[in-house]
């Protein structure tokens, strides 16, 4: 990345002809030709999925609550923050019984 010698932005490559320049868009200050010009873009793929590490849940504290797999009436819970801090957390409730995992979106 090359910056403006006289205001300091960021220069971008421009065709003038047949010659490839570096412009600066805030004043118009040009660099010389340039010969070789590379342009790179890479993103970041942002892994969506949320991972649940199956441990030991014994030690969590329950709930009454209904599993939609087996019907049981309690279930091991806890809460994550898995949206935009301004959102409520995420609940987690795993089965006493058939160890089921779901969530709950308050």
């Amino acid at each position: 990345m090359q910056f403006c010698q006289k205001c300091g932005g960021i220069l971008i490559p421009k065709k003038e002809g047949k010659k490839i320049i570096m412009m600066c868009p805030k004043c118009g200050f040009k660099t010389k030709e340039v010969t070789e010009t590379k342009i790179e873009e890479k993103t970041k793929k942002e892994k969506k999925d949320i991972d649940v590490v199956d441990t030991e849940f014994e030690h969590l504290p329950t709930t009454e609550a209904e599993c939609p797999k087996c019907g049981n009436k309690e279930a091991y819970y806890w809460m994550l923050q898995t949206r935009a801090g301004d959102e409520p957390e995420t609940r987690f409730l795993k089965c006493t019984k058939c160890k089921h995992t779901w969530r709950e979106y308050d």
